[in-house]
């Protein structure tokens, strides 16, 4: 059986035939509007009924094709699940944990669980053990879905804890793991059953407890209700217009609260078809095959896709580096006129003889048929934004919370400005409240933190409004810039305060520098402790006029990466991206750090932020030499 690659007329991917998939049918101009007492699982019902062969997913199978699964098999599916978890004498409330990659798997479980009242708990597949341990304690899980056998194993430690749980679910086989209450899927679940007819839940019923990332301190269980998901889901498709003829390609985790809000309900909302990327890594080439219409990331998946590009452009002839620079120029100014702030200019009439200098060839590295991607769950430099839309990719930032599940604002296509995140959703309100803090309302606010009556005060006031600890202001047209925020603001010793998440989003994309963290607190400077980039160190040994050698060892790297000369070769490169900076935002100083900030060694959260704290602890001691000049 061919693959996507070879079934692709020149409009419109298609995935391998499947018995009961039709072909392609017209797009649905609109999405599902049920009243407001819907809830997740009538939704999907609904779309069953409305579009009962068309292809709801896209795996890549054994047979090395990409498979697509209809809407009636995603029923038939949830069905079994349905039939299997009333096995377990579990009652509406009853919560179960989901800790498996994207898959159409994550979302059948998902629907036969809020089917019948049950509320899901998703986990990251990259958490540490103790994190994983510690919320589904704090949950009172009952069941665990996991992936296979090589999860079970990397749970490590906790698995001992595990047998308060009623039923631990291997969805491919426990293979040689053994445990009195591991059950593998194929055995467990029966040939079939039938599908709860529905009536157990209410838009108020709790849906699903997201915990955050936790970049200090126990992560949080977010309480979303099936209102909550439904209201932010319908207010994106309102915002940015989609249909059933689209595509998405999903490989942000569900676990992230955007990917499962926007890539997962607005998507059955809409009728869209998602592919599921085999990984990360393989991600390039999965753009290619599946051609998607629709991308969700988070910033750090363009920003390295554009210091990869800047990187083949720095090493290009003089000229391919002018035609590139001319060909970025035009781009945006054709942006800028498209969107109505800019004018019209004979050298306009130049891009399609640069365009396939550059933008063709990002625009087909992500598969050609691209009509806009989504930004969000960290700032997006705009030197990078503005790359990429000058390349005719529009990418669109945007902003929330797992707390306002969890879209607050996003940039229209009709009306985007990269270095802001857009304007309000339709029915959400924001103001501006003390210390510049952005508050909000809407009906996609959380009902609280689970087990936290202190944090849910702390959070929401007695008029509904979230305080989102971030600062912001609104601009003229109701764009929101976020501006700082406030638990990460530093005090420098003369009492200057900065938020260091402006000082790392402009220099994000330094040549050389893979990761940063700027620090200050209490100091007369700031500083950066600053992650290489692979690769880097023997090219900044050479520019510091040094041997290169010695980074091909170990011991000769960590050496190279103390050497004054290679710090100044560092500095040189950070310290123009702060130009417009005032003189207390410069740096005068940085840490190489030894080891890249991983999820792995408990320096990132799942969702790749910072973890402040155990970051500097680790330096603690490089950075108290180099405050006192040692």
């Amino acid at each position: 059986m061919n693959s996507l690659r070879s079934l692709h007329p020149p409009t419109r991917a298609r995935v391998a035939p499947q018995p009961g998939i039709s072909r392609p049918r017209p797009a649905e101009p609109r999405h599902i509007r049920h009243a407001r007492e819907a809830t997740l699982d009538a939704e999907f019902r609904e779309r069953v009924r409305r579009s009962p062969n068309a292809v709801a997913h896209i795996e890549y199978d054994s047979d090395q094709v990409w498979r697509g699964y209809s809407w009636t098999d995603c029923a038939g599916e949830v069905g079994r699940w349905q039939h299997a978890l009333a096995g377990l004498g579990l009652a509406p409330g009853d919560r179960l944990a989901i800790l498996l990659r994207n898959c159409r798997h994550w979302v059948i479980f998902d629907q036969a669980a809020l089917g019948v009242g049950l509320v899901t708990v998703p986990l990251y597949t990259n958490d540490r053990p103790a994190n994983i341990e510690y919320i589904l304690q704090d949950s009172g899980a009952r069941v665990l879905l996991l992936e296979d056998a090589a999860a079970w194993e990397r749970l490590g430690s906790i698995r001992s804890t595990l047998d308060r749980l009623d039923a631990v679910i291997a969805l491919h086989g426990p293979g040689r793991a053994t445990v009195a209450n591991l059950y593998p899927a194929e055995r467990w679940l029966p040939d079939a059953g039938p599908q709860s007819a529905g009536g157990i839940t209410r838009p108020d019923t709790l849906a699903s407890i997201v915990y955050t990332s936790g970049t200090s301190g126990r992560p949080k269980g977010v309480m979303l209700s099936h209102r909550n998901f439904l209201s932010n889901a319908h207010a994106c498709l309102d915002a940015v217009a989609v249909s059933s003829a689209d595509r998405l390609l999903s490989f942000l985790p569900l676990s992230h609260t955007l990917e499962r809000t926007v890539g997962y309900y607005a998507a059955v909302s809409a009728g869209i078809a998602t592919a599921y990327a085999r990984s990360v890594t393989r991600l390039a080439e999965d753009l290619v095959q599946v051609r998607p219409t629709i991308l969700i990331a988070v910033p750090r998946v363009f920003e390295r896709m554009h210091a990869r590009i800047l990187g083949h452009v720095s090493a290009a002839s003089p000229t391919r580096r002018r035609l590139f620079d001319r060909a970025q120029e035009l781009g945006w100014r054709r942006f800028l006129h498209a969107q109505r702030r800019g004018r019209w200019s004979p050298a306009l009439l130049l891009h399609p003889l640069l365009d396939p200098v550059v933008g063709a060839r990002v625009r087909a590295r992500l598969g050609g048929r691209l009509r806009f991607a989504i930004s969000g769950g960290a700032p997006l430099p705009e030197a990078v934004g503005r790359f990429f839309i000058a390349c005719g990719v529009p990418v669109l930032q945007g902003y929330g919370l797992t707390e306002t599940s969890p879209v607050i604002a996003v940039n229209r296509l009709e009306d985007n400005e990269p270095a802001t995140v857009g304007p309000a959703l339709p029915g959400v309100e924001v103001r501006i409240g003390e210390h510049d803090e952005l508050c909000t309302r809407s009906p996609s606010v959380m009902a609280g933190y689970w087990n936290d009556r202190h944090a849910t005060r702390a959070a929401l006031d007695a008029d509904g409004w979230l305080h989102t600890g971030d600062q912001a202001r609104i601009g003229p047209r109701g764009h929101i810039t976020i501006t700082g925020r406030l638990k990460d603001i530093l005090v420098l010793s003369n009492g200057e305060k900065v938020a260091p998440a402006d000082v790392e989003q402009a220099l994000a994309g330094t040549p050389w520098v893979e990761q940063v963290m700027v620090i200050g607190e209490g100091r007369p400077f700031l500083a950066a402790l600053v992650v290489l980039r692979a690769g880097a160190l023997p090219g900044l040994a050479r520019a510091a006029g040094l041997d290169p050698a010695p980074a091909a060892t170990h011991d000769g790297a960590r050496t190279l990466r103390r050497k004054p000369a290679v710090v100044a070769e560092v500095l040189k490169a950070l310290q123009p991206r702060l130009a417009q900076f005032p003189g207390y935002l410069q740096l005068r100083a940085a840490v190489l750090v030894d080891e890249p900030w991983t999820v792995a060694n408990g320096l990132l959260t799942p969702t790749l932020k910072l973890r402040r704290g155990e970051i500097l602890e680790r330096c603690r001691d490089r950075v108290e030499a180099l405050y006192q000049g040692r």
